[in-house]
């Protein structure tokens, strides 16, 4: 009974979602027709839903495109899902997985944090692997909530209104980064993982510390807590700044 009872708020739940989704992918044009996806495939909950809400859209054939994804691990970095339980995900949704390795070196900069190397180093992967097979678009994971955390984030530790738009097209390859989540709750996909029963990722990770990302994350929950319009604010201010769609390239 309990099963079932979840199974319904479950199909309720992926109904609002692929409605965020659509809304999304029709206010930014994030999807056209003949596009060849690569999806930034984490572990994390966001980017399983993310694969999930791209094969979803794939089996509609209107518009017709193509989607794949891809894991890449650091191998001197234990932070990382089973990539047995990545490739079953994938496989069941028809989509193939790409599984790659790379690795970096704290030392070979000081100027820059681990988890910056690291990031920099996993996304220079997927960037080759993008133009080698011929993607024209990377799909990531991120929703609303780290869209605004950016925005709070640039303002109060670099003195600039910035953040990572919906959709980024590239000058220097012939890519767009889009984020197809990018109307959705960080609660509401959590909500889903949960009643979807994602694997969690593993996570040790000698560089893992509190980042002023997870403080902004919290005084961004008492901010909403003190007015729960907050959200709507912040996201229209971001999106009047035209900071949704842009022509660029990530430093």
């Amino acid at each position: 009974m309990e099963t079932d009872i979840n199974e319904k708020k479950r199909r309720i739940l992926w109904r609002l979602l692929q409605q965020s989704y659509r809304k999304a992918v029709k206010e930014f044009s994030l999807i056209s027709e003949g596009d060849k996806i690569l999806v930034g495939l984490s572990g994390g909950k966001d980017s399983l839903l993310l694969l999930e809400m791209l094969a979803a859209q794939a089996r509609i054939f209107v518009p017709h495109i193509t989607v794949e994804a891809v894991h890449v691990r650091m191998e001197n970095i234990e932070y990382e899902s089973d990539a047995n339980y990545l490739k079953l995900f994938a496989e069941k949704l028809g989509i193939p997985l790409h599984v790659l390795t790379t690795s970096f070196n704290p030392d070979t900069d000081k100027r820059k944090s681990p988890c910056f190397l690291c990031s920099w180093n996993r996304r220079k992967q997927m960037f080759k692997l993008a133009q080698d097979e011929g993607f024209n678009k990377i799909a990531l994971g991120h929703h609303q909530d780290d869209i605004i955390h950016t925005a709070l984030m640039n303002e109060f530790f670099q003195g600039r209104y910035d953040t990572m738009p919906a959709i980024l097209k590239m000058e220097k390859m012939p890519l767009s980064i889009i984020r197809p989540l990018c109307l959705m709750k960080e609660s509401d996909i959590r909500k889903y993982a949960s009643l979807s029963a994602y694997r969690q990722q593993r996570k040790i990770c000698p560089y893992d510390k509190a980042t002023n990302r997870e403080t902004v994350a919290e005084i961004f929950r008492k901010i909403e807590d003190l007015n729960p319009e907050a959200r709507h604010s912040i996201w229209n201010a971001i999106q009047r700044a035209g900071l949704l769609v842009k022509s660029g390239d990530i430093d």
